[in-house]
């Protein structure tokens, strides 16, 4: 288990694509992983190396949810975590650039 509420094994599937389908949809901005910087890239192109090297066999289920959490942990904001697992609404009126990509992340949400 890592991160806020940790992922697991069998969950991994559905996080993999929805943080994949987040992390490139451009209406909703990852805090820190979007914003075409070095690091933005450097989180797109782990994220898909943790799918790939799960997919592929290379890791099992529990490391790789094990490598997914940390990545969450590293690149994502608390927020935007509640609203991926579900246990936070994202904003019903939006108001600042942040709570707008809430909202739209809210799309994306695994739980």
């Amino acid at each position: 288990m890592a991160v806020y509420g940790g992922i697991q094994g069998h969950e991994l599937e559905r996080w993999l694509n929805a943080l994949t389908n987040a992390a490139y949809d451009r209406r909703c901005p990852l805090a820190n992983v979007h914003g075409g910087t070095a690091r933005a890239r450097t989180a797109r192109h782990d994220l898909l190396h943790l799918a790939n090297d799960y997919r592929c066999g290379d890791c099992s289920r529990e490391e790789s949810a094990v490598a997914l959490g940390r990545w969450c942990q590293h690149y994502l904001s608390e927020a935007e975590w509640y609203v991926l697992v579900g246990t936070r609404h994202a904003p019903s009126q939006p108001q600042s650039e942040e709570e707008q990509s809430l909202t739209v992340l809210k799309q994306h949400r695994v739980g």
